[in-house]
């Protein structure tokens, strides 16, 4: 069972993850008729939502692109930044629909934001147990797992919960993305539509994200009730 939905979840982010790149690189290719580059329309709409103190800024890398809430910063990539494409508009909407976010204070966003110092440490102790499980049980002669369980599945909880937060927060920044281009007239219906299609597909890499921790959370409450 352990297996099957390891590499369920695997098969299935994957394919998500292959979706959005080829998306990237198909609408990177199509001209935006208004010929604004990712950083002037970014700044374009955080002009239009008046926030003044929010900087656009280019950052190394590929499809790194996103809002940074500690210092008020929407950071994209080259490709993102300079780019002139439908891509490059969807992209730099959408991470400015975050700084929108941030400036209307945004539930599901400070519940995300709130919970990041518990992801990380939940990623580093479960790393830890682990580790700890495969020492004991290779050189130790020990065997943890029953002990170590509770704290599993209290870390995939902190996982899980994560991911689903951050579903409404990304589909949100979305929505305002696309209202804002439409409304701006950035682009055109067809333009639009394509914006429409690679956002929408990059957010089912985080429905896919979120589905795969809870699979994975079910699995160890499964083992869990099965132990008492």
């Amino acid at each position: 069972m352990f297996w099957m939905i390891l590499i369920g979840s695997v098969l299935l982010s994957w394919i998500a993850s292959s979706n959005i790149k080829r998306k990237f690189k198909k609408y990177s290719q199509v001209g935006l008729s208004m010929g604004l580059s990712g950083r002037e329309v970014a700044e374009l709409m955080l002009r239009d939502h008046g926030l003044h103190d929010v900087k656009v800024v280019s950052v190394r890398g590929r499809l790194t692109d996103h809002y940074n809430p500690a210092d008020k910063t929407v950071n994209l990539s080259p490709e993102i930044y300079e780019g002139r494409s439908v891509m490059a508009t969807a992209v730099a909407a959408h991470e400015c629909g975050h700084a929108v976010q941030h400036a209307k204070a945004y539930k599901p966003l400070e519940m995300r934001s709130a919970m990041v110092p518990i992801q990380n440490a939940s990623g580093q102790i479960i790393n830890f147990m682990f580790m700890a499980m495969l020492i004991g049980s290779f050189f130790l002669n020990l065997f943890m797992f029953e002990q170590a369980l509770p704290i599993i599945i209290g870390c995939y909880a902190v996982f899980t919960a994560f991911a689903f937060i951050t579903l409404p927060v990304e589909y949100d920044a979305t929505k305002r993305a696309l209202a804002w281009i439409d409304e701006r007239n950035i682009v055109t219906g067809q333009e639009h539509e394509m914006a429409t299609d690679a956002l929408n597909a990059a957010a089912k890499t985080y429905l896919v994200a979120a589905l795969g921790s809870l699979a994975m959370l079910l699995y160890y409450v499964t083992l869990f009730l099965g132990n008492d």
